[in-house]
């Protein structure tokens, strides 16, 4: 069978051997055990750190297949609204005709299981949601301003996919919930020192970043400052309102 990527017999043969043992991607004993009540009380707003979500296995096998840069659009200099600067990278869009590694796919299967719904739902609250799915590679130089997500969304869910051996934290690259300026209006365009509270989280390792969007949900990730060639990479899980519209920009995959 002919592919279209270059890494196919590579992808095949990991893909073969993950599968005979039958991989599984996320670790439900810290799934049950984060408490939504003490996850929706946390301030400036609603996000966590966590660590170890995915099992130690299904983690690695990810990392080994990870998709080709080839495969992603460029996202550079695009105009936001409110004057906010361009949040440029690299952007791969989940959609099930597209192609991607195989084990990603199963991950994908695993998160649109009633389990992760069941833990997402309890800590938005509510369940009228679609899932959406993506990959940002992001060169040095480039960064995500200070901003708050559009109202369609419910919140997101952000895997780290960089380890020690090819990131340095000096390089940046932690998402920074931002903080100490309520009632902020989201239309506008801040700098990352007009938030006096800023918690960073650490985008190494077997760690993902899950928040709940609401007016005070600001959060930005400074410039890299790695090398030329390296890569900040995240695949994002995002929580959007169950809109007919929203449903049908996922199902086409954007």
């Amino acid at each position: 069978m002919t592919s279209t990527t270059a890494t196919a017999t590579a992808l095949d043969q990991s893909y073969a051997a993950d599968r005979a043992i039958d991989l599984a991607f996320l670790n439900t004993s810290v799934l049950s055990g984060i408490d939504p009540r003490a996850f929706q009380a946390i301030k400036p707003f609603p996000f966590l750190e966590i660590e170890g979500l995915l099992t130690r296995d299904g983690h690695h096998a990810l990392l080994r297949d990870l998709p080709d840069p080839t495969m992603f659009s460029q996202v550079f200099g695009r105009r936001r609204r409110y004057g906010q600067r361009s949040h440029d990278r690299f952007v791969l869009q989940y959609h099930p005709l597209r192609s991607v590694p195989e084990l990603w796919r199963d991950l994908v299967r695993e998160l649109q299981g009633e389990p992760y719904r069941r833990f997402v739902a309890a800590l938005l609250g509510r369940d009228d949601f679609v899932l959406h799915f993506h990959w940002h590679y992001t060169p040095r130089g480039c960064s995500v301003s200070p901003h708050c997500d559009a109202e369609w969304k419910l919140g997101s869910h952000i895997f780290y996919l960089n380890t020690a051996s090819d990131w340095d934290p000096a390089w940046g690259g932690e998402t920074i919930a931002l903080g100490g300026r309520p009632g902020l209006d989201p239309r506008s365009a801040p700098e990352f020192e007009d938030f006096p509270i800023q918690i960073a989280s650490c985008p190494l390792g077997n760690r993902s970043l899950i928040f709940r969007r609401d007016a005070e949900s600001w959060h930005g990730v400074r410039p890299l400052e790695c090398p030329l060639g390296a890569l900040r990479r995240v695949f994002i899980v995002e929580f959007r309102k169950a809109s007919l519209v929203n449903r049908a920009r996922t199902a086409l995959g954007f």
